[in-house]
């Protein structure tokens, strides 16, 4: 099977450069597999990048905040950065010391800076961007345009199904189960 890859511009791509000029933080939130990574990988390739989703990545930050984020003085992407909520308070000593636009990028799956656990909320310091899967406009005059308003309705608008030519009944039974059996254990810990 022959996949076609071929990256498709967000329209929220220059609304992120620009913010990232003025803020020193700009945090891209949204549902997950919706594009934040491949998004901000991609408009701010000049940065370093790490997850928070990598074990040992999340110790370094868990044990050591300051050291963590003294080691991406340059700027950096933070994916997944609700994954360590102590970093955010780091975050902002960091950024009100040095003021420079555009230091974090950060990105999670939900409102990270609404998490209960955060207790940072870099008001006044943060720009908020809500990335949702595509969008028409965003599809229309690429090779993944589809002919009629049907094919839209059966296949959705979450990238993977187009990247990885996925077929919708086998991408979103499972995309649902995941999601919402993780997020059931989640209210009843609470």
């Amino acid at each position: 099977m022959i996949y076609i890859i071929c990256m498709i511009k967000r329209t929220l791509s220059q609304e992120i450069k620009r913010l990232a000029l003025k803020f020193p933080v700009v945090s891209v939130v949204g549902p997950r597999q919706s594009g934040k990574t491949t998004l901000v990988k991609n408009v701010f390739s000049q940065l370093k990048y790490v997850s928070l989703e990598d074990l040992d990545t999340r110790e370094f930050a868990l044990q050591d905040p300051k050291g963590f984020l003294s080691t991406y003085n340059n700027g950096v992407i933070i994916d997944e950065a609700q994954r360590v909520p102590d970093l955010f308070s780091y975050i902002q000593t960091t950024v009100d010391k040095e003021g420079s636009p555009g230091q974090f990028i950060l990105t999670g799956s939900q409102n990270i800076l609404l998490h209960e656990k955060v207790s940072q909320t870099l008001a006044g310091r943060v720009a908020i961007v809500r990335l949702l899967p595509f969008s028409l406009e965003e599809l229309k005059d690429t090779v993944y345009g589809l002919k009629n308003p049907e094919e839209y309705i059966f296949k959705g608008f979450y990238p993977r199904i187009y990247d990885k030519n996925i077929a919708p009944d086998d991408w979103y039974p499972n995309y649902v189960q995941t999601y919402i059996e993780r997020d059931v254990r989640l209210i009843k810990n609470i």
